[in-house]
This record gives C-alpha cells, structure tokens and sequence, in this order.
C-alpha cells in the first residue's frame, strides 16, 4: 500500500473514533467515567466486549496458532461459556448488590485492609501485563510492516498509538469505551469475513471445497484425548472456563462495562450474549487461520518462524491492496481496542482503591490516566526487547501466575464462611504463584510426564486457597454472598 493510502486509513478512523468521543464524553464526570453513570445499553456493551475479549492476540495470534494446535483452542473457548455462567449466576449478582464500582473493595468488605489491597495490586500487575502484551503484539505488527519501511522508530510508534488512545479516552472513560469498542468489533469481525472471501476467491474455491481441505489437512481437529498433552481437551474446557472467571469475572476492565449496565438483570444479558457469541467468533478466527496456512501450501509461501506474522505477511504482501487496506483497519481496529478499556479500568483501579474515590477529583484522575498511559508505553518497548515466543502463550501463561491469588481470595471469601488473618494475605499471594513456578517446571518427574498448559491458573489458585484456609480464623462471620 502507499504511504498515502496508509497515512490516510489510520487518520481517517482515529478521528472516527474522536468523533465518537466528542459525543459520549459531553457533561462527562467521575461518575460517568468509571460506570458511564449506569447507563450503557447492555446489546452495545455485550457486542464491543466482543473486541475487547478478542482483541489483537487473537487478532494475530490464533490464525497462526493453527498450523501447531489445529481447532483444539476451541475446547478453551466452550470452557469460556461455563466461565460466564459462573460469573452472571455468582459474581454479577454479587458486585450489584454491594453496588461496587471497583470489584476489589469486596475483599476490603469481606477480610480486611491487606486483602483489599492486594487484590487490587494483583489487578494492576495482571492487567499491566495483559494490556502490554496485546498492545506490543498489534504495534509490533505495524512497525514490521508498515512504519519501518519509513525508518520511524519503534518507541515513536508507540507513544503515537498511545497518546491518540489517551486523548479520546481520558474525558468520557468508560462511558466512552462501550460505543468505541462496539466500533472496533465491527471492524475486527468485518476484516475476518472479508479476508476470508478474498482467500477463497484467489483460490477459485467455494465455501464448502475450503473446509473439505481443512479437514483433510487436519487443521480441524478440536478434541485431544492424550491426557499427558498440554491441550488435552478436559485441561483445555476447565482451563478456559476458570480463565473466564478470573481474566473477566475478577478483572476490573471486564466488570467495569458489566458495572455500566442499568442494572443487574441487564449485566446478566449482556454476559450471556457474549459467551454465546464468542463461539462463532472464535472459530472464525480459527478458519481464517487454516485458510492461511491453506493458501500458503498452495501457492508454495514459506511460513514465517513466528507464526504470529502470516495474517500479516500474506494480507500485505499476497492478498492485493483491498485486501491490505481490510487488514490494515481489522488491525488499528485491534489495537486501540487491546489499551483504551484497560487504561480506563487502571485509572479507575488506582482511584478507587488506592487513593479513594472521594479523594480524586476530576483533575487528579486525568494525572493518573496520563500516568497509566506512560507506564503500559514503557512495559511494551520492554517487552519488545524480552519476546521470543506466540503471544498468546505467553499472555496466558503469565496470567496463571498473576491471576491466580485472584481466584483463589475471591473464591475463599464466597464459599466459606471464615475470616483471615489479614496480615498475612499478602505473604500467601506472593508464596503461591512462587511454588506454582517450582511444580509447572518439575512437572515431568513429579507427575510421571505431566506437562501443564493453561490450567496453571487453577493450580495456583487452589494453592492460594489452600494458604488461605492455613492462616484462617476460627470465629465464622456472615458471609455477603
């Protein structure tokens, strides 16, 4: 594509995006940022959740993921629709009836000060994290094959993404964000059918001749039944229903849209519609991917060492200008979706639970949002210097670990009824992410071969429960489930 063309699709969907800032952000406050004033249309919020559940890493990650793990990604994404039904039956009814804006002020409710905080601390670095790693795996992507061609740095790249983020995020926060993402899932969702069309047509094949070709190539396969296989399909279906609980049901930027809703019957639609939909468009994405590797064999294009690049190799290189152009918005599109939520669930994080919220005022959260920004900037030149490996993977790895205390604080304090030693929930939450490192990297001799894979999280978090049980107290108090 030329420069021009290029210059002109991302400033033409930016002030889009503006456009919609300067609408929803009108008469905006404190209120209106961190739950849009409860106001969202749950169809608007379930819809652009899509996106933000989605994001870049499966933007990316998933089409190239194919060629090694097929469809059995797929057992995760059934694990997800449990997850939601786990998090509208249990967790939603919770956080309305306590009428929360910050989800881990449950923890101050339920234990204590320490809990509370570490709670929070553990958001704050899963989701840092998290929001990094899908951020540097779209920049990334662009300065490959976009902006190095123009020798622009790398660093430059990134504070141009981030401060346009920062700027039509800032004032509308959350009451922004729901119509911004319903936006980029358009965009994404739209890019997937689109690309998919120009494959088959390149191809001279038919919806049906593709998927007789995926099948015989073996892309499809869904279902491994070697226990020991770290996709095993039973670890993969609880992998990914306690991922969905504890990477949307105890994660502050998931909640926050769910917490905008009118009420509490409205959050339940909107999480129920989104687990529904994400079965569709999670394969989608995975046909996309075996359509990929498809395309290459047949028209004998090596597969890049980082699987990661083929959507983009092919849609830039091999699809035709249309196709980079659909590819090139599907990306952007991904990219703002992957930081603009999570700034905005940081900043309210960091507001509500470690300077109080009526101690913020509207100037005070504008600082702490620049800062966010600054902070998610630096982790992802970081973490461009430190990638070796699908993003995905790691994303999902490293929140086994970060996530974990997580589950296990919040499931202690919903399924019994003891109180803690306070003081001590902060030692228990750095002890058992340590010893769920030592056990997944001693896995083969200390379970006859045993590889763990995704389910790391419920590892650590039944560690972090059994910790908790350790430092309990023997006075039993009500519960507020």
């Amino acid at each position: 594509m030329s420069p021009e063309l290029v210059l002109f699709i991302f400033l033409g969907y930016t002030a889009l995006l503006f456009a919609v800032s300067l609408i929803t952000a009108r008469k905006a406050n404190n209120e209106s940022y961190f739950i849009g004033n409860r106001q969202s249309p749950w169809p608007v919020v379930a819809f652009g959740m899509i996106g933000t559940s989605l994001s870049g890493v499966t933007f990316i990650s998933i089409p190239g993921w194919v060629g090694s793990s097929q469809f059995s990604y797929m057992m995760v994404v059934f694990g997800y629709v449990a997850g939601y039904a786990v998090i509208s039956l249990i967790l939603l009814p919770l956080y309305y009836r306590l009428k929360l804006t910050s989800i881990y002020s449950y923890l101050d409710q339920r234990f204590g000060f320490w809990s509370y905080k570490t709670g929070a601390f553990y958001f704050l670095l899963s989701r840092l994290i998290g929001a990094s790693f899908r951020m540097f795996l779209v920049v990334n992507v662009l300065q490959l094959f976009i902006f190095d061609f123009y020798n622009i740095p790398f660093w430059i790249t990134v504070v141009l993404f981030m401060v346009l983020i920062t700027l039509y995020s800032f004032k509308g926060g959350i009451k922004t964000i729901v119509w911004t993402d319903m936006l980029q899932t358009t965009f994404m969702l739209t890019a997937l059918i689109v690309t998919i069309y120009i494959i088959l047509n390149q191809l001279d094949m038919n919806l049906g001749e593709m998927i007789s070709i995926i099948k015989e190539k073996g892309y499809s396969q869904i279902v491994i039944k070697d226990w020991q296989h770290d996709r095993f399909y039973l670890k993969q279906f609880f992998s990914g229903m306690f991922i969905t609980i504890a990477m949307t049901g105890l994660d502050q930027d998931m909640m926050q849209k769910n917490l905008s809703c009118r009420n509490l019957k409205d959050a339940q639609k909107n999480v129920t519609s989104l687990s529904i939909l994400l079965i569709p468009a999670n394969f989608i994405f995975l046909f996309l991917g075996a359509s990929l590797f498809v395309f290459a064999g047949i028209k004998g294009i090596a597969i890049p060492q980082l699987t990661d690049n083929l959507y983009p190799e092919l849609a830039f290189n091999h699809f035709g200008i249309f196709a980079g152009m659909v590819f090139f918005i599907g990306l952007i599109a991904a990219a703002y979706s992957s930081a603009d939520s999570a700034i905005t669930a940081l900043t309210t994080s960091v507001s509500i639970d470690f300077m109080g919220k009526e101690k913020v005022s509207k100037q005070k959260r504008y600082l702490i949002h620049f800062a966010i920004t600054l902070l998610i900037l630096s982790i992802i030149i970081i973490f461009r210097e430190i990638n070796d490996d699908a993003v995905i993977a790691q994303l999902f790895t490293i929140a086994g670990y970060t996530y974990g205390p997580l589950l296990g604080l919040f499931a202690f304090g919903l399924f019994t009824s003891f109180s803690l030693k306070d003081k001590y929930v902060p030692l228990v939450a750095i002890s058992a992410p340590a010893l769920t490192y030592f056990i997944n990297i001693n896995s083969d001799w200390l379970f006859n071969g045993y590889k763990f894979g995704f389910e790391l999280l419920i590892l650590n978090g039944l560690i972090t429960f059994a910790g908790l049980w350790i430092i309990k107290k023997r006075t039993l108090i009500k519960t507020t489930t």
